[in-house]
């Protein structure tokens, strides 16, 4: 089974709903299942997202708003929704969250972002390129551009969606 990156929109009630079960659970259940239509799993993207927006010479604004949108943020405590056996990211680190104020900010500075223009300073050649950028790159199968720019418009439309609704999002590796 391959570990990706799982991020899911949701309400700041669900949240509390989901630590109240937690916490009234034997078990420590917190009944975590977000409807799939508000799950994005970003596969093994942003490790290779992050690199092409340092490879193109992206400002540290907007870089650090790309790691923060795979990355979340500890400020909100998660710690019921890490504790086994009902773990929601058995792999890597605990889950991460956004608040929504933070979801806008992110969605905003994500759409400010000229992907393909960063996209285009790679080698043409797509080994050249995959070599350049490293961490698996070389392992994309059906076009490595087409891949990045399909998991960079993903996140972006999921962090709108997510800033219009006034969603948090709960990130975390599965």
């Amino acid at each position: 089974m391959a570990v990706t990156q799982q991020l899911a929109r949701i309400p700041a009630e669900y949240l509390a709903s989901c630590r109240q079960s937690a916490g009234e659970s034997l078990d420590g259940n917190p009944h975590w299942d977000p409807s799939s239509a508000d799950i994005l799993d970003l596969d093994w993207a942003p490790t290779l997202l992050e690199r092409i927006c340092e490879l193109g010479g992206l400002d540290d604004v907007h870089l650090n708003a790309l790691r923060q949108s795979t990355a979340g943020d500890t400020a909100i405590d998660l710690g019921f929704l890490n504790t086994h056996p009902h773990a929601i990211g058995p792999f890597g680190s605990a889950p991460t969250a956004l608040s929504a104020a933070q979801v806008a900010r992110v969605s905003e500075l994500l759409w400010q972002i000229d992907f393909p223009a960063l996209l285009a300073a790679l080698p043409t050649d797509e080994t050249e390129a995959a070599s350049l950028i490293g961490d698996g790159a070389d392992r994309i199968v059906g076009g490595l551009r087409k891949y990045l720019l399909g998991h960079f418009n993903a996140l972006r439309e999921f962090y709108r969606d997510a800033s219009q609704r006034h969603l948090l999002l709960v990130l975390w590796w599965d």
